[in-house]
């Protein structure tokens, strides 16, 4: 700052001491002792940087104080006003000193909500779908649609909530960390996101009432801190159903018209329950001769429904989340097929930056296990351990 205030170009910058002309000097052609005026111009300089550092004191106390507010106003008062040397604060840096605070904040908190750290990527998101999730042209249009209508909505009724159903490695925990990635520039690492994983954080039924309030207050403290909060449930089908009642409350309707306003929250819950199911309506599908892209979101759903409400040991049937309808959207991963492995491992070696060539995403492909015994259409892992395996086919 004290480089660039100091320049020439500065708006009524003191002009640079000069010599006196001919005509200036004394009547006998005598000029100014040169000592006199060697002191002068010293002077003037030390004058002239003087305001300067001043001046970048103020613009280094208002930066400081875009970024780190505790204290700021103790500090104004007290603070004396500096010298000027012709321009003000407001005139020349304060645009750039918001531009420079912002750019700050993009790496660090600044605000006391995670507010200032949500972007809602829309369109990266739908992007990155579209080139990195294969085989899951249902996925992808349902989580789109229900993801955006919900944020764009002026007020929506009650939180948003997704249940992702398939088989394991079909997809379900990465788009769910693409969502987190698209909507909290930090992702999953954002203080808007939790994950609870059921075995991880509610191992034991015996503690389901310690469980209970734990889980409350995690969720509410994450409402208030957020204006705007994910909240990813990983093997929702082991969650006991009583911890599903307990969270019930928030994903209910809201209350009063101006909650929708002040907070917003989107519930993911990642379960393998009814992965036979949709296994069987894509199967069914190929055997005849149909493309799996036929199947509609509606033909699957209703089926997947039945089968999650059925009398069963599943958490789902026992919770109010299906009886009153508080899921929107049962949303399924289709199996995946031969080429869609080949698709995976292209992904993992480009990740990496490894050549590759199609004979060797075959053969990939081929150390995955496919089902049924007949046919062999299904990848029975998924991509789930695609990036581990091509470690066996480098140099």
């Amino acid at each position: 700052l004290v480089l660039l205030l100091g320049g020439s170009g500065s708006p009524r910058a003191p002009a640079a001491p000069r010599r006196p002309r001919a005509e200036e000097q004394g009547p006998a052609g005598e000029r100014a002792p040169r000592g006199r005026a060697s002191y002068e111009g010293y002077e003037a300089a030390k004058k002239h940087l003087g305001a300067v550092s001043a001046l970048s004191k103020q613009y280094w106390q208002y930066l400081a104080c875009k970024v780190w507010q505790e204290g700021c106003e103790e500090k104004e008062e007290q603070r004396e006003p500096a010298p000027s040397p012709g321009w003000s604060l407001p005139l020349v840096g304060q645009d750039y000193l918001e531009i420079l605070s912002a750019w700050y904040c993009s790496f660090g908190k600044c605000c006391e909500t995670g507010d200032c750290r949500i972007v809602n990527n829309i369109t990266g998101l739908e992007a990155d779908l579209s080139e990195q999730l294969h085989g899951q042209h249902l996925a992808k249009e349902v989580v789109i649609r229900a993801v955006q209508g919900f944020l764009q909505s002026p007020q929506p009724q009650k939180a948003l909530v997704l249940s992702f159903h398939g088989w394991s490695g079909t997809g379900k925990n990465f788009v769910a960390r693409m969502v987190a990635g698209h909507l909290y520039r930090d992702g999953l690492r954002s203080d808007c996101v939790r994950v609870f994983i059921s075995l991880l954080h509610f191992p034991h039924h015996k503690y389901l009432d310690s469980y209970k309030a734990q889980l409350q207050r995690q969720l509410s403290e994450t409402l208030q801190l957020c204006r705007q909060s994910l909240f990813i449930f990983d093997e929702a089908e082991k969650l006991h159903s009583s911890l599903l009642d307990a969270i019930r409350p928030f994903m209910a309707p809201y209350g009063n018209e101006g909650q929708a306003d002040q907070q917003r929250s989107i519930f993911l819950f990642l379960s393998n329950l009814g992965g036979n199911t949709i296994n069987e309506v894509a199967l069914d599908f190929w055997r005849a001769g149909r493309a799996r892209e036929e199947i509609s979101m509606e033909f699957l759903e209703q089926r997947l429904r039945r089968e999650l409400q059925e009398p069963a040991e599943n958490s789902y049937a026992h919770s109010h989340l299906l009886r009153e309808n508080l899921i929107d959207f049962l949303v399924p991963f289709l199996p995946l097929e031969f080429h869609h492995v080949k698709l995976c491992a292209r992904d993992a070696f480009l990740a990496r930056g490894l050549p590759f060539s199609e004979a060797t995403l075959d053969e990939v492909a081929r150390t995955m296990v496919f089902v049924p015994k007949e046919e062999k259409l299904f990848s029975a892992q998924g991509c789930k351990s695609v990036p581990q395996r091509i470690n066996y086919f480098l140099p």
